[in-house]
């Protein structure tokens, strides 16, 4: 196999979830190849062209040596999705802000980049309508009005945005009339639009992480909240927990909040963060995984009848493998052993691993996951603060690989002289298509070992060559 040129435009900490099934999918384990083996050579390497794509403008977020509050630690998202419907995936990346705030009109704002269909993009932010700046956090896409258009919404803490796409290269802030905005000290993080209930019409699900007012929120000196002997950000744990919200897509442009009546707000934990929607028991209805930080996860199962029970510490992709809590980050669905069912894989905080859950249901008739971190080979990167992540083919070999984007919360180890660094390098896994993957980073090119706080990644074919590029949105520097 040749050398493949991949893009890498150094995406979603809580971005869209791009799961796929498809024909081309193979029977578990039919090129499998023997166990603890390493494959050959990828032949495949990353470059980072985002500047030279005209991704220019850094994304702001929080201090860049010391935080004061746990809200200028996590970060932005990012999506690829194609706005104008001319076949080419465009970028929306998310922007956030920092406590001394800014000048009028030098506001860090959210941007919309159209794709140029040369390898280049053209910044049209304000010319669409999207220069919203604020504490932006996730992104996610979808047609709620099934008008073929794809729109936007976009979490903050204080009030969530929809842009209603109206097709002809700008969007409209339908927010408040669409009923979806939300409180002022609510949190939003991760997002997804589904179809829970089969009608035709997507709806949507919110994660919230904490309801997070300033005027209490304590202050670093006050527990003391320490890390490695160092006076960071205090939470999430002793901080109000956020309660996740399923909205009900209503047909006339507005949505009903039906958290309580579809039992979304009975989950065994919170802190939610990363998001993603997936058919986990191949019944055909839409279920809810959500990345708790500190505490279970959970894994709303559809009901088929309008609600949804979180079944995640039954199931088994609640805690680690030793039945502990995690601090979840970001989560992503897919089928890495090509059995026809889709398996979980989840980032936690430092000094933890990833976590991948594989979906045994085949085998059980019910909806059972088997934490195989540690047999899948993924037990090894324990130092790094992982965020978004991915399932995709890195060598169009049919076999689900893995992406991780990584970057530490506290900006103060960075006068540490510790193992653990701020600004940390992205991890790739290859899919030896039995059951076990190999870190192959340092096959990739120096893009993805180049150290950035990151957040938020996204994946597409942006450039329409055949193959899945990346795209990661760090904190304080650009995309």
């Amino acid at each position: 196999m040749g050398r493949i040129e991949r893009a890498l435009l150094a995406g979603s900490l809580f971005g869209r979830f791009s799961g796929w099934r498809g024909p081309w999918q193979l029977p578990a384990f039919e090129k499998a190849v023997a166990p603890g083996a390493a494959g050959p050579p990828l032949g495949v390497r990353f470059v980072n062209i985002a500047k030279a794509a005209g991704l220019t403008h850094k994304t702001i977020f929080g201090g860049e040596a010391r935080n004061t509050y746990l809200l200028e630690t996590t970060g932005c998202g990012a999506a690829f999705f194609d706005y104008d419907n001319d076949g080419w995936l465009d970028i929306f990346c998310v922007n956030g802000s920092r406590l001394e705030g800014f000048p009028k009109g030098r506001e860090p704002v959210n941007h919309l980049y159209k794709n140029n269909r040369n390898g280049t993009f053209t910044d049209v932010t304000e010319r669409a309508g999207l220069a919203h700046s604020g504490w932006g956090q996730g992104v996610c896409v979808g047609d709620y009005d099934n008008d073929g258009f794809e729109d936007l919404f976009v979490t903050h803490w204080g009030k969530n945005v929809l842009y209603h796409n109206n097709g002809d290269g700008t969007f409209t802030d339908v927010s408040e009339k669409a009923g979806v905005a939300g409180a002022r000290t609510r949190w939003g993080t991760g997002c997804a639009f589904l179809d829970y209930d089969r009608d035709g019409r997507l709806d949507l699900f919110v994660a919230n992480y904490i309801d997070l007012d300033l005027k209490s929120a304590p202050l670093p000196e006050t527990g003391p909240c320490l890390y490695k002997g160092v006076t960071v950000a205090c939470g999430p744990p002793g901080l109000p927990g956020g309660k996740n919200i399923l909205y009900h897509n209503d047909g006339d442009g507005t949505f009903t909040d039906v958290s309580g009546k579809a039992g979304i707000t009975r989950a065994n934990g919170t802190y939610g963060l990363g998001v993603l929607t997936a058919d986990f028991d191949n019944d055909g209805w839409p279920d809810i995984y959500v990345a708790n930080d500190s505490q279970p996860s959970a894994l709303y199962h559809n009901n088929h009848d309008g609600t949804f029970a979180d079944i995640g510490i039954t199931a088994g992709c609640a805690y680690s493998q030793d039945g502990k809590p995690q601090a979840g980050m970001g989560a992503t669905a897919g089928d890495y052993d090509c059995d026809g069912w889709l398996d979980i894989f989840k980032t936690n905080f430092s000094e933890d691993t990833a976590s991948l859950y594989r979906n045994i249901g085949h085998n059980t008739g019910d909806t059972v996951f088997d934490d195989v971190t540690f047999a899948a080979g993924l037990g090894l990167n324990t130092r790094y603060l992982s965020w978004g992540c991915g399932f995709f083919d890195l060598d169009n070999d049919g076999w689900p690989d893995i992406f991780v984007a990584s970057g530490h919360i506290y900006p103060e180890i960075k006068k540490l002289n510790l193992d653990i660094r701020y600004q940390e390098p992205k991890t790739v896994y290859r899919n030896l298509g039995n059951g076990r993957f190999q870190e192959v980073s340092q096959e990739l090119g120096a893009a993805v070992l180049e150290p950035v706080s990151a957040r938020g990644c996204a994946f597409g074919d942006f450039d329409n060559d055949g193959d899945i590029d990346v795209l990661i949105n760090p904190v304080n520097d650009y995309p």
